[in-house]
């Protein structure tokens, strides 16, 4: 085992390297730059001069071949852990991406566990009443959990919370928390923010865990080793936990590597529709502007943290599944 995360670990070396090429080209396709936008604000008489658009382009490098380009981000990265300066917002990038990371952390890992709290048990019972009331009302659920669009199901709870509850919507603070340090009448704020975009981003989350688990158990419930155990006396709890639900969470485990990098993007759409000061926002408007430092910087984390995800994925398998061993 050792062996093989040792090798694995250096091939990540290459596979960043090819990600960044490709993240670096990918902010590349759209014609034009950051610069473009604001030439054409220069000539729709916004207050943009000739000599502020040329010390952009001498400090950025913009005029360089574009492997120049290129070498100058990474090497800042390499070297000095500088990923550039975002364009649009004259600050680092580092410091725009931290700034939002924490928020988009602990809003996604508490969705998470949101979701895995309410979907194992669930599954795990309708799989064991199949055909039950218990199964037929969840699977109901679960339909109405996926056709819901999670837009759709944010404007109705902030709805509700304003209508009913008389709590300010958008966002994960209350006016006066928004730009003040952080303190426990902060952080108690934010807890009553943060249900709305927990149920919202869980939804759907939770009923596809829901179908998933369910047909995953189902398939392990029948097979001779259950059968087996249970003839030989063992309890159903004990019988389960042991045996068919720890195979249904492979496929769980599997997923790790896309977990990584949802912990820290979060749903777009949904955090527009909300108004989340989180990760997800940020990046897409650093790409509707071309921002290339800060996009790209965006498009290398996500990449790296699904390849640290997976890595850990394969790792958690061989951990649970005994059957799993690699050379």
């Amino acid at each position: 085992m050792l062996t093989y995360i040792l090798r694995r670990l250096v091939l990540m070396i290459p596979t960043v390297v090819i990600i960044s090429l490709v993240s670096f080209a990918i902010i590349q396709l759209p014609p034009g730059d950051y610069l473009t936008t604001l030439t054409a604000g220069l000539e729709a008489g916004e207050q943009v001069s000739q000599g502020q658009l040329h010390y952009l382009t001498e400090r950025y490098g913009l005029d360089k071949p574009l492997h120049v380009q290129y070498w100058r981000w990474m090497s800042g990265i390499i070297l000095r852990g500088d990923f550039g300066q975002s364009f649009e917002w004259n600050r680092p990038v580092k410091d725009l991406i931290w700034e939002r990371i924490g928020l988009s952390f602990m809003l996604s890992l508490s969705t998470l566990l949101f979701v895995w709290a309410i979907a194992f048990p669930i599954g795990i019972l309708v799989a064991v009443r199949q055909y039950s009331l218990w199964d037929y009302f969840w699977t109901f659920i679960g339909f109405i959990g996926l056709a819901t669009p999670n837009f759709m199901l944010a404007l109705i709870l902030m709805y509700v919370a304003f209508r009913y509850f008389g709590q300010s919507v958008g966002g994960l603070f209350s006016p006066d928390f928004v730009d003040v340090p952080w303190s426990w009448a902060r952080v108690l704020d934010m807890l009553k923010h943060l249900w709305i975009p927990i149920i919202v981003l869980g939804t759907s989350q939770t009923a596809s865990l829901i179908r998933i688990m369910r047909a995953n158990l189902l398939d392990e419930l029948h097979k001779p080793y259950v059968t087996t155990a249970r003839a030989k006396g063992m309890s159903e709890i004990s019988l389960l936990a042991k045996y068919p639900v720890r195979v249904a969470l492979n496929p769980f485990v599997s997923t790790v590597g896309w977990v990584l990098p949802r912990l820290v993007s979060g749903s777009v759409v949904t955090a527009v529709v909300l108004n989340l000061p989180i990760s997800g926002p940020l990046m897409l408007r650093a790409l509707k502007a071309q921002d290339m430092y800060l996009a790209g910087s965006f498009i290398l984390l996500l990449s790296t943290l699904t390849i640290i995800g997976t890595l850990l994925s394969d790792i958690l398998l061989a951990w649970l599944d005994p059957r799993i061993r690699y050379t």
